[in-house]
């Protein structure tokens, strides 16, 4: 079954995608306000000196993995529909990335 796009009716589809953009756009609101405020939390985790490196640094980086996700999701729309290679190859790439610092890290260690 395949979606139409198109009703033929100018002011329906005008209407639905006014309704989409609205939408979206709320979205990307949303997740820039959430980043902002992510970002904000990472400065007060490095300024609090009652922090000690060991747990700011991992969870500067946690927040970071999160703020790319928000990035990824909502300003690279990869969560429509048609972005599914793309995210392969994305994610293929954070694996790879992921990989090599991990032997990295385990030849230098160990």
């Amino acid at each position: 079954m395949v979606n139409q796009t198109n009703s033929g009716n100018e002011r329906v589809d005008l209407a639905y995608r006014r309704r989409k953009n609205a939408e979206e756009m709320k979205h990307q609101v949303i997740s820039f306000v959430l980043m902002i405020l992510l970002t904000l939390i990472s400065f007060a985790a490095v300024g609090y000196d009652e922090f000690s490196h060991w747990f700011s640094i991992p969870f500067i980086l946690l927040l970071a993995v999160v703020q790319v996700a928000f990035q990824l999701y909502y300003f690279m729309h990869m969560s429509h529909k048609g972005h599914e290679l793309p995210a392969l190859f994305i994610y293929a790439g954070v694996f790879v990335a992921f990989l090599t610092v991990w032997a990295f890290v385990t030849v230098v260690w160990w």
